[in-house]
């Protein structure tokens, strides 16, 4: 790829394993553990995010004149818009039967994880704006002959720098608790309106008197058979779900545990010590991540006590500012899950789909915007924070 500037130089990998993980994570920093060299190894060595299931790494990487990596971004040349959390089927669609060509599109994300986080990895103290990795995207679309580029689920700072460069802005919205230095889950009860308190006391009682064991793993304490019974959990929700065959593979969930260590926490039931359901988290700086969820059995409230509840007890053991629960879910309101915008950006090659985007696009913020406004007076907090 030609220079970007005087002192930078863009080369495109078609392998996290080509960027030294040293290098990469001084960019990604050690926030965010799905920005992890070892993460998106873990995808690729898998056999997950590969050119086979539509995920061609092509990810980017701007050097200075003495050849050190200053910025990074985790990029896929994609043959279609599945796996991605933030749709764009329609826009896809119009183009094409206008007579256009819009895959293959270059995707700037985490595969398979709609977690908000940093997309554009400028290493500190380089003096790198984001807009400088913005214009290499560009640069790698033009050169790739890719019709656009998306930055999904980035940073604000990172959405406001690209709409600046002339990028599309897109809003969505999310679900996540926030911990107001809560002693205890009865505390963070405590916090609530007494009708929502006694919903979430019943169903937590439910849930224990199923006769199952729920348990609490991290790290080593994740063993092979655990990740063994997980892998049918995944495939029990997604063949439920989309009835098509998932993107994790079998051998993506162990190299997890391998390459993450502490930084993988389950929530299991056992029932005669066998694993039956289990919700799967990944452990940040700030945040405890919610990811997938499976289960064989059908247990009233089993999926809000393992997904939501013990989150939010491990939350409050650790002293971690949120629980992040993933995509969708009003239903997470009412257990203490308030929506939270997350953001994308977006740069199209061809004028006249720019221009029906752009359109498009701000009518669905202004739409976003007010549905936030209208979830957060479904709080469950007490507005006066007297007890009840």
């Amino acid at each position: 790829m030609p220079d970007t500037g005087p002192e930078l130089s863009l080369t495109l990998h078609r392998g996290i394993a080509e960027i030294p993980a040293a290098e990469w994570d001084a960019c990604a920093g050690e926030g965010n553990p799905f920005l992890r060299h070892a993460f998106l190894l873990a995808l690729e060595e898998s056999g997950s995010a590969t050119a086979r299931t539509g995920w061609l790494p092509q990810h980017l990487a701007l050097r200075g004149a003495g050849g050190r990596l200053l910025a990074c971004a985790p990029c896929y040349a994609k043959s279609h818009s599945q796996g991605e959390y933030v749709f764009d089927h329609a826009w896809a669609h119009a183009f094409e039967r206008a007579g256009g060509q819009y895959y293959p599109k270059l995707q700037v994300c985490v595969p398979f994880s709609p977690v908000p986080g940093p997309r554009l990895l400028v290493r500190p103290g380089s003096g790198l704006p984001p807009a400088a990795l913005g214009q290499a995207l560009a640069q790698a679309c033009r050169e790739l002959d890719l019709s656009s580029a998306h930055v999904t689920f980035c940073e604000e700072a990172e959405w406001r720098a690209l709409g600046e460069a002339g990028w599309l802005r897109r809003l969505g919205v999310q679900f996540h608790w926030h911990n107001a230095g809560y002693a205890s889950f009865e505390e963070f009860l405590g916090a609530l309106s007494s009708r929502k308190r006694k919903a979430i006391r019943r169903e937590r009682r439910e849930a224990a008197a199923s006769g199952l064991v729920l348990r609490t793993l991290r790290g080593a304490e994740i063993t092979e058979r655990h990740w063994a019974a997980f892998h049918r959990f995944y495939r029990s929700t997604t063949d439920r779900k989309w009835g098509r065959s998932a993107y994790l593979t079998r051998q993506f969930w162990p190299l997890l545990g391998e390459r993450l260590g502490d930084a993988v926490v389950m929530m299991v039931a056992e029932r005669n010590g066998e694993p039956v359901a289990g919700a799967l988290n990944l452990l940040g700086r700030e945040a405890l991540y919610g990811r997938n969820w499976g289960s064989l059995v059908e247990v009233p409230f089993l999926h809000f006590e393992l997904c939501y509840y013990r989150a939010i007890e491990f939350a409050i053991e650790h002293r971690l500012p949120r629980v992040e629960a993933g995509a969708q879910g009003e239903h997470k309101i009412q257990r203490g899950y308030l929506p939270r915008p997350t953001y994308s950006a977006h740069w199209i090659a061809h004028p006249g789909l720019r221009r029906a985007v752009a359109d498009f696009l701000a009518r669905e913020r202004s739409a976003i915007e007010e549905e936030i406004a209208a979830l957060a007076a479904l709080s469950p907090f007490r507005a006066d924070g007297a007890a009840d």
